[in-house]
């Protein structure tokens, strides 16, 4: 089936779902191949549960006329998004990153939705699958969409901006994150930059962080149209911290008006998304108050620079994901904040290759620099260099939890950071 047939369907169904468990009434079931299963399997599964269709690309799976055989799942998914984009007419921005691609997302939802009815990538839906589905999902009426794009091999985001189709595009910062795929640091440079690569094809506008050197110097190289941080409609823009001894206090200034406002984030270094989201929203239409007050609004949520109040002590959740630069940074945050009593939970950083070692090693040296002598260390990267610095170890996070049971922390502030595959939310119910 052409997906023009199948863009046909669409409009008259419910939506689309990749997943049989969670699969609504009236919605199209496309059977997506994993790492470990048949998405074919569960085609009649979704039927039975009243999806409209299902899209497969096995034959054998064939039962009626609701199973539509094409060559490719993912594939024709992606095209029926690119369809739908080309239909929807509304302008698009795409963000990405190493660091602080989610939360600047979130910022610049929060605020435009002040002033537009606004669609986002829901999570960290921003993959080859993630993005279609965002883009399939924009209800009627939407007057602006915003999508996250994320990458851990060259080409994935020229892949995403063919789908995606965007207008503008931000790229928050390039840092050192899933070297294993990568390689090298250069080549996550011409990864990332491959967002800008498409918006001088297009003709599209990319707004940058004129303080950074690095994005700097690819933006005079890569793109026609540009737009500064500093300036995102021509006239000034400050955004500055103010205090961040727990909750990041920062100062807007633009335009005659200045906003000094208490987020809901800790760190310092996070005022770099507040600077990228309010840039974006006053170079889409948006006043400084509406931004003042969506950023104050904003809650943190997903252990994303989370500040949580236990009881027992105060948590900095910072454990998402990790790598070396969003490392260095949640440490250096910490240790700037108010309490005498301090706690670091580190679990490993993963998918770093030949350069796990280094970076683990780094942030050990880091930790002993700012003479912060409570640390736990979780994973077996970290559990095979903290000999020499006296650190307290534990092969996975259940072991931690265990540990932390029979030895509470309290009256503390405690950093928990680790990468998404450590699960080291797990500390948290009894910190």
């Amino acid at each position: 089936m052409k997906t023009e047939q199948l863009y046909s369907i669409f409009k008259n169904s419910a939506g689309v779902s990749t997943d049989s468990r969670t699969v609504r009434e009236g919605e199209m079931f496309f059977s997506l191949w994993g790492a470990n299963h048949n998405g074919n399997q569960f085609a009649a599964q979704a039927l039975g549960k009243g999806a409209v269709c299902a899209v497969i690309d096995d034959p054998l799976y064939e039962t009626d006329e609701r199973t539509i055989l094409v060559d490719d799942c993912l594939i024709e998914l992606q095209a029926l998004a690119s369809h739908h984009r080309k239909e929807l007419k509304v302008p698009l921005i795409a963000i990405t990153g190493t660091n602080g691609k989610t939360t600047t997302k979130e910022l610049v939802g929060a605020i435009m939705s002040r002033i537009k009815k606004v669609h986002s990538s829901k999570g960290n839906l921003n993959n080859h699958i993630g993005v279609p589905l965002s883009i399939l999902s924009a209800p009627a009426g939407t007057e602006l969409i915003i999508i996250e794009m994320g990458a851990s091999h060259q080409g994935e985001i020229r892949t995403l901006c063919t789908i995606a189709r965007p207008d503008y595009g931000l790229i928050t910062n390039i840092g050192t994150a899933h070297l294993e795929g990568f390689g090298s640091f250069e080549n996550i440079v011409k990864a990332k930059t491959e967002l800008y690569e498409y918006l001088r094809k297009t003709n599209g506008v990319a707004i940058y962080n004129d303080r950074n050197p690095l994005l700097s110097e690819q933006i005079y190289r890569s793109v026609n149209r540009a737009v500064p941080y500093s300036a995102p409609d021509g006239t000034e823009l400050i955004v500055e911290p103010v205090s961040y001894s727990k909750n990041l206090v920062v100062r807007l200034i633009h335009n005659k008006k200045e906003r000094v406002i208490s987020t809901g984030f800790f760190g310092r270094h996070n005022t770099e998304n507040i600077r990228a989201a309010v840039a974006v929203s006053v170079f889409l239409g948006a006043g400084i108050d509406d931004a003042a007050a969506a950023i104050e609004e904003y809650k943190p949520l997903n252990n994303r620079s989370q500040i949580l109040e236990t009881g027992r002590n105060t948590l900095f959740c910072d454990s998402y994901n990790a790598n070396p630069d969003s490392m260095r940074t949640a440490i250096e945050a910490f240790a700037e904040t108010g309490s005498e009593k301090k706690v670091v939970i580190l679990g490993d950083m993963l998918e770093l290759g030949t350069k796990a070692h280094d970076e683990h090693l780094n942030i050990l040296r880091l930790l002993n620099s700012l003479g912060i002598s409570r640390v736990m260390l979780v994973g077996p990267v970290f559990k095979s260099l903290a000999g020499t610095f006296g650190y307290k170890t534990f092969h996975d996070s259940e072991r931690l939890r265990e540990y932390l049971k029979i030895k509470p922390v309290e009256g503390a502030y405690v950093l928990v950071k680790g990468s998404r595959g450590m699960m080291m939310e797990k500390a948290y119910e009894v910190l």
